[in-house]
């Protein structure tokens, strides 16, 4: 633990085999999370800073809300960053990470099962408990997935870090490093965008990020979060069946690959 005072973090029971956070964060699902020498991992999400630590037994959290919306974004630039919303009125925190961590199955059943039909799972699993499929924002997983082109976890972190530090929102500041939540479609909308984009190093990627934007800018808010299985639902939403499975694939799949 080193010199984290462990009483000042709010906790959840969760054993290594449940979720393992050192490796599900850095496995390539996710490229916002920071990790320090003391084992604590940080990222802006969800209009918050959300630090999180782990033992045998328990996952620690704290939440740091946004700092006053006075505060200008770091480093300037001609395109302001998409302003962060209010703080929210009640502590949703422990329902955020339970969501975003997809904790509900129960992942020891399931390696148990995927183990005795696939001798090569049943062989690599041990080292690799608690790897567990983020349920992320469908616009942050959009744009992570076009960053990633032709690319790797180290080069599309630095791609993702340099988005939320030029159009996203400053949330606050941890341990004197800022923290900015993801950029708004609207904020990557703008004109100039590609090429701001491409001195930052896009390269290629910059026109995709830029139209993409604008597509989903013009579909209307909600659009992209309506193209979700309804059985795995945006944070606060309850589940619904998703309907039948067709050789052709689901109507929501079809429809997002139209």
């Amino acid at each position: 633990m080193g010199a984290l005072n462990l009483a000042e973090w709010q906790k959840l029971p969760m054993s290594l085999t449940e979720l393992c956070i050192n490796t599900t964060l850095r496995c390539g699902q996710s490229f916002r999370w920071r990790k320090n020498d003391a084992g604590v991992w940080s990222m802006a999400l969800h209009n918050r800073i959300l630090t999180l630590h782990q033992d045998t037994d328990f996952l620690y959290y704290k939440s740091l809300p946004p700092s006053p919306p006075h505060a200008p974004p770091t480093p300037p630039n001609s395109h302001p960053p998409s302003v962060a919303p209010a703080e929210p009125p009640d502590d949703d925190t422990l329902e955020l990470i339970k969501h975003y961590f997809n904790v509900t199955p129960n992942l020891s059943k399931l390696y148990e099962q995927w183990s005795a039909s696939d001798p090569n799972f049943a062989k690599k699993a041990p080292k690799f408990t608690g790897v567990r499929i983020l349920k992320q924002d469908a616009w942050e997983a959009l744009v992570g997935f076009i960053c990633s082109s032709n690319n790797n976890i180290a080069r599309i972190s630095q791609m993702v870090y340099k988005l939320c530090v030029n159009y996203g929102p400053l949330l606050g500041h941890l341990d004197g490093e800022p923290y900015h939540d993801f950029p708004t479609p609207q904020s990557l909308a703008q004109n100039g965008v590609e090429t701001k984009l491409r001195s930052l190093g896009f390269g290629y990627r910059a026109k995709y990020l830029y139209q993409t934007a604008c597509i989903v800018c013009e579909k209307g808010e909600g659009w992209l979060d309506a193209l979700r299985n309804p059985e795995s639902p945006t944070l606060g939403t309850k589940p619904e069946p998703a309907g039948e499975w067709k050789p052709e694939g689901r109507d929501g799949y079809r429809e997002a690959h139209e």
